[in-house]
């Protein structure tokens, strides 16, 4: 079960990659959020150690928990069971939500309830503190259906995957995010859009850290091998889901067993 008017925020961290973690928390508590809304923070480190935690700031709002180390899929995976905002969003434990990005999520999917989904730009954070423009955004608006596909097949990453919320029965309904050692968000997302309407929101609703130490800049990452897997998979998994011809909708009925 969810809960109306809350909006779930799923990070990841492992010990050791909670530097950065206090100022992530510090942007969520500054957010505003439509009248009657509220926020869930889901805190999931990847592993046992409980060390990141002591970043966190006391507020009933932020749930934590752990698990075996195995990456972050995993983690944001173990996550989502204890979402319970009718809306989720990523964000990584180095990353920063910007002033009205939560705000923004919500009006634009409550005004247009056929969406399953918006995405955002995002403006990288670079170590001396300024702000560069991510990747070359598509125009604001409707999304075409498998726009985001034909670009990411063809090796162009038009938008930040992890700048995405979406209702969180969809998330699960299409599996969450794909178990990959990296990439997961791309998964995710090409999966929502197999399966539902989104739409591209202009403004910036995060600011994506650069520093030495992130995920992106290890030598795995780059292996092209391990690349070419991971893309695979990604575009397999969208393929597979639009082959089944499903649509999620709001409007649909919905029925728990656990309520049976």
């Amino acid at each position: 079960m969810t809960d109306k008017h809350t909006i779930t925020i799923i990070t990841p961290v492992y010990d050791g990659g909670h530097t950065y973690l206090g100022q992530a928390a510090e942007s969520i508590r500054a957010q505003q959020l439509p009248e009657g809304w509220t926020w869930q923070w889901v805190v999931q480190e990847d592993g046992e150690t409980g060390r990141p935690f002591a970043e966190l700031p006391d507020d009933p709002r932020i749930s934590t928990g752990t698990g075996r180390r195995m990456g972050a899929a995993v983690a944001r995976t173990l996550g989502l069971a204890r979402a319970t905002g009718e809306l989720v969003r990523p964000l990584d434990a180095d990353d920063l939500l910007t002033e009205g990005a939560l705000l923004r999520d919500i009006e634009t999917l409550t005004e247009h309830p056929e969406l399953g989904w918006v995405v955002s730009s995002g403006l990288d954070l670079l170590v001396d503190g300024s702000q560069t423009p991510a990747p070359d955004d598509f125009p604001p608006g409707p999304l075409p259906d498998g726009e985001i596909y034909r670009h990411y097949a063809a090796g162009e990453h038009r938008v930040i995957s992890c700048a995405v919320t979406a209702h969180t029965e969809l998330v699960r309904a299409v599996g969450g995010w794909g178990a990959l050692p990296a990439s997961e968000d791309s998964s995710l997302l090409l999966a929502l859009e197999a399966a539902a309407s989104g739409w591209m929101i202009a403004e910036p609703s995060m600011l994506y850290r650069k520093h030495a130490t992130q995920s992106t800049r290890l030598a795995e990452f780059a292996d092209p091998i391990e690349r070419a897997t991971r893309v695979a998979s990604v575009l397999a998994r969208a393929d597979a889901l639009r082959r089944t011809g499903w649509r999620w909708s709001p409007t649909s009925p919905r029925t728990s067993l656990t309520a049976m």
